[in-house]
């Protein structure tokens, strides 16, 4: 009978990082990065010189690339999800009456 072996996989459950850029800031890097293509081929098409379409497409990709990383490092893998979802939540409620309270269904 032989035994078989298989390899363990240390890296489940944890955050996808790709040169310091975490989870969905991989994904944002990719479309900066897919933008300032599209950006760069209309300018060069609609006739810009190409030194300037190059210069600002280098520019605004280090911008936008520089970015990425900021909010990667500042905010981890879910941190900006979480500010964004913080900004959505009331700062207080208001009730007229406490019925809704008092009139509650109890088990």
């Amino acid at each position: 009978m032989t035994t078989s072996v298989y390899p363990i996989h240390k890296g489940i459950n944890r955050p996808i990082v790709f040169r310091g850029l975490q989870a969905q800031y991989i994904l944002y890097a990719g479309g900066i990065l897919i933008g300032d293509l599209l950006l760069f081929a209309i300018l060069y098409i609609s006739g810009i010189s190409s030194w300037i379409c190059l210069s600002l497409a280098i520019i605004l990709a280090i911008v936008g690339i520089g970015t990425a990383y900021r909010l990667s490092h500042r905010y981890g893998e879910f941190g900006l999800l979480k500010k964004k979802a913080a900004r959505r939540l009331p700062k207080f409620l208001r009730s007229p009456s406490r019925n809704t309270f008092i009139h509650l269904k109890k088990n």
